[in-house]
C-alpha cells in the first residue's frame, strides 16, 4: 500500500489534512468519503511510500514515548492494532510521525504482524522495542506489555534529560571561560607585552611562553577550529570500530568517578530492558539480545554476548554474568535470588530501580565536583596569563628600586 497526503472538508465544514494508506488515490478518496470527509486533494507523499523507504524515517524520543503510551491505552481498551495506529497517526502533529505510523499501519493491513511491520521502520523503532512487541504478541498480552514498555521508555528518557540538564551549567561555564581566555591571548596579551618589548627588557620564561601561545593563536587560530572539527569527525569514525570502542570503553570504566557513573547507567539500562522482556514472556536468550541492543558500552555488549552463549550452553544466568566481571555485584546477587525464587523478572526490575537511584546519586556527586573543578582550572589559566603580564612589571619595579 501507498501513503497519501490529503486535504479534505469535514462534515462540520472545517478543513482537515492528514495521511492515509490505500492501494491507489481512488481508493484513498473512497476511504475518506467513508470517514465523512470530502476530499479536495489526494496525492502520494514525496517520500517513497514502500516499507523500506519508510524505514529511513525516525521518531524523536518524546514522540516514541507518547506513541507507545497511546498504543498501550488503545490496545488495552480492545482496539485492533491497525485502528490504534490509524487513530494515533491522525492526531500526530509532525508529518514525519504521521507518515511513519501510517506506513506501519499499511504493513499491518498487508498481513504483516505488528513486530514485523515495526521492523520495516527500523530507524524509528529500536531493536529492543521490536523485541518487546514480539514477546507481547507471543504471550497474548500486547496491551500490558506496551504499557510496561512505555513506562520503561519514560524512565529512561527522564533520567537522560535529568543528566543533560545538569550538564548545561558546566558546559556554558567552560565555553564562556574558554572564550575569555582566547580573547585575552589574542587581544590583551599582545598589546601589553608590546610595551615591555620596546624597553629591551629580558622577559621571564612564563611570559615568553604566554607570548608564544598568543602568537600561535593569532597566526593559526582560524585553522585550529576546522582542524579540531576534522579531528573529532575522524575520531568519531574510529570509534565506530568495535575494537577501538572496546578499548576506549574499558579505559572509561576504570576512571574513578566517571567510570562508576557510566557503569551504573549501562547496568541499569541492561537490567530494565531485560526485566521488561522477560516479564513479557521472552526467553532468557532473547531478553539478553534485546538488552544488549539497549546499552551503549561495547564492554557491556560483548559481555551480554558471552552471557547468552553460556546460558545457551546450560550455565545459570547469575554465574555467567559473574564470570564476565562487568556487571555490578548487586545485580548479579539479585539475579541469583530471582533464579532461586523463580521470580527473575521482578528481582531484576528491583535491581534496575536500585541502580537508577544509585546512578542518580553518583551523577549528582560527579556533577557537583565538576563545577568547582572547572572553576579552579579555568581560574588557574587566567591567573597564569595575569601573572605572565605582571612579572615584567615587577621586574621593572625591582630595577627602579635598585637604581
Amino acid at each position: 500500500m501507498a501513503v497519501y497526503d490529503y486535504v479534505a472538508i469535514g462534515a462540520d465544514g472545517k478543513r482537515a489534512t492528514g495521511v492515509i494508506t490505500a492501494d491507489s488515490a481512488r481508493s484513498a478518496r473512497k476511504e475518506l468519503r467513508l470517514r465523512q470527509l470530502s476530499p479536495l486533494d489526494v496525492k502520494e507523499t514525496r517520500q517513497k511510500s514502500n516499507a523500506k523507504a519508510a524505514g529511513r524515517g525516525s521518531l524523536s524520543g518524546s514522540d516514541l514515548v507518547l506513541t507507545t503510551r497511546q498504543l498501550a491505552m488503545l490496545i488495552k481498551s480492545g482496539a485492533p492494532v491497525e485502528e490504534a495506529l490509524g487513530a494515533i497517526a491522525s492526531e500526530a502533529e509532525k508529518p514525519s510521525t504521521r507518515r511513519t505510523l501510517m506506513s506501519v499501519r499499511g504493513s499491518v493491513q498487508e498481513g504483516f504482524s505488528f513486530s514485523e511491520a515495526l521492523s520495516q521502520s527500523a530507524k524509528a523503532f529500536p531493536p529492543y522495542y521490536r523485541a518487546v512487541v514480539s514477546a507481547g504478541q507471543s504471550s497474548g498480552r500486547l496491551g500490558d506489555v506496551m504499557e510496561r514498555l512505555a513506562t520503561h521508555l519514560e524512565k529512561s528518557r527522564k533520567l537522560k534529560n535529568k543528566m543533560l540538564s545538569a550538564l548545561i551549567y558546566p558546559i556554558v561555564l567552560a565555553c564562556v571561560a574558554m572564550l575569555v581566555v582566547i580573547l585575552l591571548l589574542i587581544f590583551v596579551v599582545p598589546a601589553v607585552i608590546e610595551q615591555f618589548e620596546t624597553l629591551g627588557q629580558e622577559l621571564p620564561p612564563l611570559t615568553n611562553a604566554v607570548i608564544a601561545v598568543s602568537e600561535f593563536m593569532r597566526g593559526w587560530g582560524l585553522i585550529i577550529i576546522p582542524a579540531i572539527g576534522l579531528g573529532i569527525w575522524m575520531l568519531r569514525g574510529a570509534f565506530q570500530t568495535p575494537a577501538v570502542k572496546m578499548r576506549w570503553d574499558r579505559i572509561v570504566l576504570r576512571l574513578p568517578l566517571l567510570g562508576k557513573v557510566i557503569r551504573s547507567a549501562n547496568a541499569a539500562q541492561f537490567a530494565r530492558t531485560f526485566a521488561t522482556l522477560s516479564s513479557s514472556g521472552a526467553t532468557v536468550p532473547d531478553a539478553l539480545v534485546a538488552a544488549k541492543g539497549s546499552v551503549g558500552s561495547e564492554v557491556f555488549r560483548q559481555a551480554a554476548v558471552t552471557v547468552r552463549r553460556q546460558v545457551e550452553e546450560g550455565q545459570t544466568l547469575n554465574r555467567a554474568m559473574r564470570q564476565t566481571g562487568v556487571f555490578p555485584p548487586m545485580l548479579v546477587h539479585m539475579v541469583a535470588s530471582g533464579e532461586r525464587g523463580g521470580d527473575l523478572p521482578a528481582m531484576i526490575d528491583r535491581a534496575a530501580d536500585y541502580m537508577e537511584e544509585e546512578l542518580d546519586s553518583n551523577a549528582t556527586i560527579a556533577l557537583g565536583l565538576l563545577e568547582p573543578l572547572l572553576i579552579v582550572l579555568l581560574a588557574g589559566v587566567v591567573a597564569l596569563i595575569v601573572l605572565a603580564i605582571m612579572l615584567p612589571i615587577l621586574q621593572l619595579n625591582t630595577m627602579a628600586i635598585g637604581a
